[in-house]
């Protein structure tokens, strides 16, 4: 079983946390941090393909996926998205920003895609007329906030296969959504789950300090 011990012996000798990959899950989820300064080193296509690739495979009820993402790397645009950002200095620094946002109109409008395409022509069409009706009679509120939930889980899985595959973030919520939009041309209904530095850490990032099991669990 892995310790903090064991995830503190991870840093090895350049006492950078995020110079080892890949790791395994339980490895990653001990050992990321969130780092705001980052080395000028690009963040490939390959490698961001390759993580929202891996990200992709995160579950979402009905196989839905209402997750999207925009991939920022002008760096004139990020320094605008760091102004809508409350100038938080990683949106600048890093060599990607990816914004991160939940689109049921989108979703509802591609459940074809969604269906599984070994499903015959009329289990396909009653899986999609039934997701249409139970999905369209939400308040338009409440279906966004609950795909954001949907794309939270997401969220975690693109945090942890980034750290996995050797590469640090820092997840934001602190931004202007209306400005967000407006400026990577996100759609007026969508909600931005969250925007994500990506990049080579140029810092460890602050120590993690997390309740143990018996704070938040009980077994029964």
């Amino acid at each position: 079983m892995l310790t903090t011990d064991t995830a503190a012996g991870l840093v090895g000798n350049t006492g950078l946390l995020h110079e080892h990959a890949p790791r395994t899950a339980a490895e990653a989820a001990l050992a990321r941090r969130s780092v705001r300064a980052y080395q000028d080193i690009p963040v490939t296509d390959e490698e961001v393909r390759r993580l929202l690739e891996l990200t992709g495979r995160a579950p979402s009820a009905h196989n839905l996926q209402p997750w999207r993402f925009i991939v920022v790397r002008d760096q004139s645009l990020k320094g605008q998205l760091r102004d809508a950002a409350f100038n938080q200095k990683q949106v600048a620094e890093a060599p990607v920003v990816i914004a991160m946002y939940a689109d049921m109109d989108d979703t509802l409008a591609s459940l074809n895609e969604i269906v599984h395409p070994d499903l015959d022509a009329d289990k396909r069409d009653a899986t999609i007329s039934g997701l249409q009706q139970r999905l369209g009679a939400m308040p338009a509120e409440a279906r966004a906030q609950w795909a954001n939930g949907q794309a939270n889980i997401a969220l975690g899985y693109l945090l942890l296969i980034a750290e996995s595959e050797g590469l640090a973030t820092s997840p934001m919520l602190g931004f202007d959504p209306d400005k967000v939009k407006t400026l990577l041309g996100i759609p007026a209904q969508a909600t931005i789950t969250a925007l994500v530095a990506v990049g080579r850490a140029a810092e460890d990032g602050f120590v993690s300090h997390r309740h143990t099991v018996d704070r938040v669990a009980s077994f029964r």
